[in-house]
């Protein structure tokens, strides 16, 4: 029963959705288990490019069964535009490729008026969200006051449920913030039409990925966001509202933890981060804006620019342990190809004191003044590399310093956004023969 989970080892962004493209290649199934429309997944075939909000990346390719897990909020005009623009292209997105369990929470439209209220309000310090509804959406999850996908089919439950709902958020959406109430017939409107577009998609996902596993198929699970957002190991407050970790391909997807085979971590050979919260390693501005623009480093779901920094081999290790992760998968090492010398945070000055933990409080990551180890460039371009012999020495000597530094393996490079720019350094990641 050959599972790999593919996470993020940052703060998001870390190319996620071209890894998943490649593994998908080989699995039976992929779950998306965390997240929402927030999140957005690039992958380039040929000419086309792919961003994906919702729907595993592994629907690009033929026969492959996705599956959006439980643990995913899910905002149906975000799917049906998904939808719409994935079929343009040519893409099968139907209950034949795709399924949603029915224990997927719903995002209405109060959700999205309070994401979007509470990042404006001048009263409450600034998280960065997408204002897509996400948080508020896990919260009235955790409150136990959510509609889910199986709900709609019960129009008493769903007008129960909303009357409840919409006289508490009005009143905070008239009161704190002084927006417009939302409307009842509206809500009420919306889970009517989302009954009829999402019931053909709604399957057991439990049973799918429970036989799916007993049965010896391959299992590729797919996480959003990054290590470093996740609610209970990330910087906190400043995180997404769901458990982006390993651990959340469990409960998000319905998997038992003795199914994990291998977890690979998405890391760049730098860092980025988009939104507000600490970013220890943070390039000067000049340095900033010219990895920004080689990278094209721009929030795929907003378009925010992205802050850009050196690798944090610090924040790297704690999500190496939060994860469990058995490799690494590096990416976008190209971006790096022209620098004369690359850094890494090794640890950080806190005070007066030097640590090689993460710290725990958001005043100490604040604080967090990195302690770099410089490494020589290879200033020559790795982008025709497609084996490990063929990248530069000294770039294979900074990615054996990044294996060292993380404690576990690179099992696969990326030196460019397409598909066959790709090195894969462990062949059995593909092959699923773990």
């Amino acid at each position: 029963m050959p599972t790999l989970v593919v996470v993020g080892a940052q703060w998001g962004d870390e190319g996620k959705g071209k890894i998943v493209d490649l593994l998908a290649e080989k699995a039976d199934l992929v779950v998306r288990y965390q997240g929402g429309a927030n999140a957005g997944h690039e992958v380039v075939v040929g000419k086309k490019r792919f961003v994906m909000h919702l729907i595993p990346s592994g629907i690009l390719h033929r026969g492959k069964r996705c599956i959006i897990g439980n643990g995913v909020v899910l905002d149906p005009e975000a799917l049906a535009a998904e939808i719409e623009l994935l079929r343009g292209a040519g893409v099968r997105v139907d209950k034949g490729t795709l399924t949603i369990s029915p224990l997927v929470h719903l995002t209405f439209p109060f959700h999205k008026a309070l994401d979007s209220s509470r990042e404006g309000s001048k009263e409450q310090a600034t998280i960065g969200t997408t204002k897509r509804g996400i948080g508020p959406t896990y919260m009235d999850k955790a409150g136990r006051v959510g509609l889910r996908a199986c709900d709609l089919a019960h129009p008493a439950l769903v007008a129960q449920v909303l009357e409840q709902n919409l006289a508490e958020k009005n009143l905070i959406l008239k009161h704190c913030y002084k927006a417009k109430p939302v409307g009842k017939a509206e809500c009420l409107a919306l889970a009517k039409k989302w009954q009829k577009q999402l019931s053909p998609f709604l399957g057991d996902a439990i049973e799918m990925v429970y036989k799916a596993s007993r049965n010896g198929k391959r299992l590729l699970m797919e996480g959003a966001q990054g290590s470093l957002l996740d609610i209970d190991y990330g910087t906190y407050p400043f995180v997404s509202a769901s458990n982006a970790t390993a651990g959340g391909a469990c409960t998000g997807g319905g998997l038992g933890p003795t199914s994990v085979d291998r977890v690979v971590g998405v890391c760049k050979a730098y860092a980025t981060r988009v939104g507000e919260g600490p970013f220890p390693t943070q390039f000067d501005p000049k340095m900033d804006q010219a990895i920004r623009e080689k990278g094209d480093e721009f929030g795929r779901t907003t378009g925010r620019a992205r802050r850009c920094g050196w690798l944090d081999a610090v924040a790297l290790r704690h999500a190496v342990m939060v994860n469990g992760m058995t490799q690494l998968a590096i990416t976008k090492l190209d971006v790096l190809d022209d620098l004369d010398t690359i850094k890494v945070a090794v640890a950080y000055k806190v005070g007066k004191k030097t640590v090689k933990r993460f710290p725990s409080s958001i005043v100490d990551q604040a604080a967090a003044k990195p302690v770099y180890q410089g490494f020589p460039g290879w200033k020559a371009s790795t982008r025709n590399a497609r084996s490990w012999d063929e990248l530069p020495q000294k770039a294979q000597r900074y990615l054996e310093h990044v294996s060292q530094l993380a404690g576990v393996p690179v099992g696969l490079v990326s030196v460019g956004p397409e598909r066959d720019e790709t090195i894969l350094v462990d062949p059995s990641l593909k092959e699923y023969r773990f």
